[in-house]
């Protein structure tokens, strides 16, 4: 992992909190977004689709099964916006 900057991890965790309506300090990098926020599969395909807007990738919808909580998605992401460089 990790070329992603704390600006982009912190625009994502607020993504995130956005959608799950949620403060962010109630999430951390482990929370689990369905067991310990409640979210629904619905939601996760909004965080999914707000990432891409956001920052101009392409999520394929396999990659929700490793969207479970932050670390998920910051892998995620920067996988994406390493293989657009």
């Amino acid at each position: 992992m990790a070329q992603l900057t704390p600006d982009i991890e912190d625009k994502i965790k607020e993504i995130v909190c956005d959608i799950l309506e949620i403060e962010p300090d109630e999430v951390t990098r482990e929370s689990r977004f369905k067991e310990d926020h409640d979210a629904d599969s619905l939601r996760s395909i909004e965080i999914l689709a707000s990432l891409e807007r956001t920052f101009r990738v392409t999520i394929d919808q396999s990659e929700l099964a490793r969207m479970v909580n932050l670390d998920g998605v910051y892998s995620v992401v920067d996988e994406r916006l390493t293989a657009q460089v």
